[in-house]
């Protein structure tokens, strides 16, 4: 079931809106890395593959990922005034 917001959202002009936009599409970025990933590595033991490049694209979303984390979490500006 989608949150319920009390008033109408608004991403312009309401800081707590966009704070909770941006956790929620970070949750999407996490699902969407553990559900690839999954199935990356499941088919990596599956099929005893040489795949060199599994490690690589794991490592890569893995700093991206955290990249997002950082920012949302210490980055960036839910004020009002931050609207640039």
């Amino acid at each position: 079931m989608p949150p319920r917001w009390p008033r109408k959202p608004d991403r312009q002009t309401d800081p707590e809106y966009r704070r909770l936009d941006d956790r929620m599409t970070f949750a999407v970025h996490v699902a969407g890395f553990l559900a690839s990933n999954s199935g990356l590595w499941f088919f990596y033991e599956l099929r005893q593959a040489a795949w060199p490049w599994a490690k690589w694209v794991t490592g890569v979303w893995a700093l991206v990922l955290l990249a997002h984390l950082i920012y949302i979490a210490a980055i960036a500006d839910y004020s009002l005034n931050s609207d640039a």
